[in-house]
């Protein structure tokens, strides 16, 4: 109460200007960032006229414990703050778009043979950027594209003058193949280099045109020469853009440069679409579902959005379907009324409304899936679904009794019935590297001789080095390549794929990592329940009451404890099949003994 009271004195305190607050919780953690043309304003609404909140939004407020707040200049100052903290921060209750990764662009560097690259950085000292592009598919298409028409280089090596002159260099392998000209060995001038690289650009900018004239006179001066074959190469390359430009939608050549930004709700989602177009053509479209966390309006998930996809040193021209007030010198953005403008908003929502609808069916027909699978695969790049998954897990506390686990997960849930406990045989010591080794080995040695299904993936508990083991078995077995297999490291909740210097960093709220930390968490109880009950067992075996009685050997001792454990439970037991496992003399002499040691008599 006495906290309440405080953030309400402290919210009479807050500025009327332009710019952005942070809200804290208990712990000091931000947890929601908006901006506000009036920081005093918008602050306020929130602890006033509570109930017309959502539940997201009262829940957001009886969690406040501390507000700050920075001035800026301007309500796009503003608008340009928060997005940059949204994206550093990660506030649980900020909006949440596709995702919270940097998009790629396309680099062409600042180097006298300048290079071609992706990137999802972008540093002006480093060359001219192109993008950003929305799918990591439309990079990749674009980049075999260039590499198919050009020959450009894809070394990082210094070639300046004094180095091409003293001879530092040597040709390499994509200099034999035909994909390098060899400018390290000034088999390629400059001149002739850059040339090329100026169609490249023309290309990234939308204009193929420019490109297929500069082949096509390319084309012909081989033809004139009667170099036929050369004349062809070139003739493919032309056919292979205009293969390219077909796939481009050509709106009208009177638009040149342009982006498209549709939003529309719908049953209690949000979603959004992106058309850019280049010259007339759409070169790059994407719909996406944006998750409002409070009650934010349309308008401010339109802004996140715009925000995403556009560099905002550049000149835009942006047309939405509904009225963004943010404008600045470089940027234009207006809601088309009339014409062809207005038929491009009209087909970016037809595309919002195809997208609900593909949802709905795919969603239908795969109801029983669960999502973070679809992820799995898709981030994983795995060939089929991973709808068996088997992950293995080293328990050895203190440094005995070393056991392992494997816990099975079908259609993303625990098939109990498939769980493996594997008590550790070859390896001396608390050895986690070739405990691995052997577990996976003894695992799928008899899946194979027993001709059962192998798993879609299997998961190690474990870093680098485990999965180094892991793989090393499926090696022994000729499995490996045949059973994607990675490790997940409990630290940082890193993904490791074989051969792979870097590790995958899954989104930390995406359905796919959830699946993952489940299934590994799952094994870690199995393991360690089963290497406690492994200690416990031991330990009452070692000290047991049955030691203390007179004419109870060994092998009548290891009978009792493997059927029945404790004395207690032989007790309670039906004592005919008692009297058949020890004998009725026997019995009588542990009835005897447990009469006295409750009376209090020694045995």
């Amino acid at each position: 109460m006495e906290n309440r009271e405080a953030l309400k004195l402290s919210i009479k305190k807050l500025p009327e200007n332009p710019g952005i607050y942070k809200y804290y919780n208990e712990a000091d953690e931000i947890i929601y960032i908006g901006k506000a043309k009036n920081i005093k304003k918008r602050v306020a609404n929130y602890f006033l006229d509570k109930n017309n909140h959502n539940y997201k939004t009262q829940k957001l407020v009886s969690q406040i414990a501390k507000i700050e707040f920075t001035v800026v200049d301007s309500e796009l100052d503003a608008l340009l703050l928060e997005n940059n903290l949204i994206k550093n921060f990660q506030p649980k209750y900020n909006i949440l778009l596709k995702d919270d990764k940097t998009y790629p662009y396309l680099c062409i560097s600042n180097d006298r043979f300048p290079r071609l690259f992706t990137t999802r950085k972008t540093e002006k000292k480093t060359g001219t950027y192109y993008g950003p592009y929305t799918s990591g598919k439309t990079v990749r298409i674009l980049l075999e594209l260039i590499q198919k028409l050009f020959t450009i280089r894809n070394c990082d090596l210094n070639l300046s003058k004094q180095n091409i002159a003293a001879g530092k260099f040597k040709v390499c392998l994509e200099y034999h193949i035909g994909n390098c000209k060899a400018p390290c060995e000034n088999l390629q001038t400059e001149e002739n280099y850059l040339a090329e690289i100026n169609i490249i650009r023309n290309i990234l900018h939308g204009n193929t045109r420019v490109a297929i004239d500069y082949l096509t006179n390319q084309m012909n001066e081989f033809a004139k020469k009667l170099l036929f074959e050369k004349a062809q190469e070139i003739k493919n390359k032309i056919e292979i853009l205009q293969n390219y430009q077909a796939k481009s939608l050509i709106v009208n050549t009177n638009i040149k440069n342009l982006k498209t930004f549709t939003i529309h709700s719908y049953d209690k989602k949000t979603y959004v679409n992106y058309l850019k177009i280049n010259n007339g053509q759409i070169i790059e479209t994407q719909t996406y579902q944006a998750t409002k966390m409070l009650d934010e309006s349309d308008e401010e998930v339109l802004e996140q959005a715009i925000l995403e996809h556009i560099d905002l040193e550049n000149e835009h021209e942006i047309i939405t379907n509904i009225p963004i007030t943010f404008k600045t010198e470089l940027i234009s953005c207006y809601v088309p009324k009339i014409g062809d403008k207005k038929k491009l908003i009209d087909l970016s929502i037809k595309n919002i409304f195809e997208y609900i609808k593909a949802r709905a069916v795919y969603f239908e027909e795969n109801k029983k899936t669960p999502i973070g699978l679809i992820e799995l695969q898709k981030t994983l790049n795995l060939k089929e679904l991973p709808t068996h998954m088997e992950c293995f897990d080293n328990s050895n506390i203190q440094g005995t009794n070393p056991v392992a686990a494997m816990v099975c997960f079908k259609d993303g849930k625990p098939a109990k019935k498939e769980y493996r406990h594997f008590h550790i045989k070859t390896v001396i010591g608390p050895n986690d590297f070739d405990s691995m080794y052997e577990v996976v080995h003894r695992r799928y040695k008899r899946v194979l001789e027993e001709a059962q299904a192998l798993p879609k993936l299997i998961i190690i508990d474990g870093g680098k080095g485990q999965l180094s083991k892991a793989v090393e078995a499926l090696h022994a077995l000729g499995l490996y390549g045949q059973i994607p297999i990675i490790s997940i490291a409990k630290r940082l909740e890193e993904i490791f794929v074989p051969g792979d210097e870097y590790p995958i960093m899954f989104n930390k709220k995406s359905e796919a990592l959830k699946i993952l930390q489940q299934i590994r968490n799952e094994s870690h109880r199995f393991g360690i329940t089963f290497h406690r009950n492994l200690r416990s067992n031991q330990v009452e075996h070692k000290n047991s009451m049955l030691d203390e009685i007179k004419g109870i050997g060994p092998l009548t001792k290891q009978k009792i404890q493997g059927k029945y454990k404790t004395i207690n439970k032989l007790l309670e037991a039906n004592e005919d099949e008692v009297i058949q496992l020890i004998g009725l003399q026997k019995l009588q002499t542990i009835k005897a003994f447990m009469a006295q040691t409750k009376k209090g008599v020694a045995p």
